[in-house]
């Protein structure tokens, strides 16, 4: 597929495409900072994306219980979209101690909140899995697998468990691995497969 493949810059770099710009008189949008959230959301505000898109969302998502790890109530949140796994910061809440979102319960649209060693995770499964180089894997396939988009990616071992769902044995635990996101698997620099990360 990449021998078919045209790309619009061709061969040129980041930094080459920068210049060309700005030798254009495009000179802002040259020394424009990258963005690495949605690119149609508006000051990078997912909520008021959401906000002005969704007319009931107050409705479908309406304020509900903090609770901690061991089912403690200790507030009101504002709103399961105004959350995501591994948030600590603007939870709108002091517990003497620094909380972390650890996870989401939209069954009982509840936040529960925990501390920092409770996001770190040795293992997930990741289903709906696509991989694009072997197909056929054998159980205890070394990769590097990265869960979250900054991530460097964490050596693990990868085990079947049905057609389209593995889990990753990650070699050291892994922080904030949420679910609904994704899992990208590496070997070196070339792209393995992946899958969402189902728990």
């Amino acid at each position: 597929m990449l021998q078919r493949t045209l790309f619009p810059l061709g061969g040129l770099t980041k930094n080459e495409v920068r210049q060309i710009a700005a030798d254009h008189g495009f000179v802002k949008l040259s020394q424009k900072k990258e963005s690495e959230e949605i690119c149609f959301v508006t000051d990078d505000d997912y909520r008021h994306f959401l906000q002005d898109e969704v007319p009931d969302l107050q409705e479908r998502m309406p304020v509900g219980e903090f609770v901690t790890t061991d089912g403690k109530v200790v507030g009101k949140h504002q709103g399961l979209y105004n959350y995501t796994v591994g948030q600590r910061k603007g939870l709108g809440i002091a517990l003497g101690e620094p909380a972390y979102v650890v996870a989401l319960q939209p069954d009982t649209n509840r936040v529960v909140l925990g501390k920092r060693e409770d996001l770190q995770h040795a293992r997930c499964v990741v289903s709906g899995l696509n991989m694009t180089k072997y197909a056929d894997f054998e159980d205890g396939m070394r990769v590097t697998c990265r869960s979250r988009y900054r991530s460097a990616g964490t050596p693990a071992t990868l085990r079947h468990l049905n057609d389209t769902s593995v889990e990753v044995l990650f070699e050291e635990p892994v922080f904030a691995v949420t679910p609904g996101q994704s899992a990208v698997f590496y070997e070196g620099d070339d792209l393995v497969g992946g899958g969402i990360i189902e728990s």
